[in-house]
């Protein structure tokens, strides 16, 4: 291989690279400018230091590889040890929830503030933020604990008999 062809193909190498590391790397765009001047240095070699046919099948190659290698690329990083492939399920036993918040299904107590439709509330002698279905109750009035979704709990008023 001609020692003057090496220089390019060599920079747009390291383009491809710095264009990756861009991806991975939060720099306000300043290695995509790098990149850009990898590459035109790259170009500039090749059609004023080799041929202007040589230059044209950089550019014919640039518009076809990068793009394949850029993709290759971020397809093996995805599956490198530097990413997380840590998922966050609830089968893998991570939930939003506090376990203790299921406890609360079924209890009852009592408005300490009017639910307009979220308020306060007295339960199992805890002062708890609640919310209602949407409807307004009153401070004072008796409620029951109806369902627990997210760190929510949703109540009703209580029923009297």
């Amino acid at each position: 291989m001609n020692k003057t062809l090496l220089l390019p193909i060599i920079l747009q190498l390291v383009g491809v690279v710095v264009i990756i590391s861009e991806i991975i790397l939060p720099s306000g765009g300043i290695l995509s400018i790098l990149a850009a001047g990898v590459f035109g240095y790259s170009l500039y070699i090749a059609f004023n230091d080799i041929s202007t046919v040589t230059g044209i099948a950089f550019v014919i190659a640039d518009v076809i590889l990068i793009p394949v290698l850029v993709i290759a690329g971020l397809k093996l990083l995805a599956k490198s040890p530097a990413t997380l492939r840590q998922t966050l399920s609830r089968k893998e036993g991570v939930s939003s929830q506090s376990s203790e918040m299921n406890g609360y299904i079924h209890m009852e107590g009592t408005a300490v503030t009017d639910l307009r439709p979220a308020g306060m509330a007295i339960i199992n002698d805890k002062r708890v933020d609640v919310v209602t279905r949407g409807e307004y109750l009153e401070k004072g009035v008796g409620i029951i604990v109806t369902a627990v979704t997210v760190n929510q709990i949703v109540v009703r008023k209580k029923e009297v008999s």
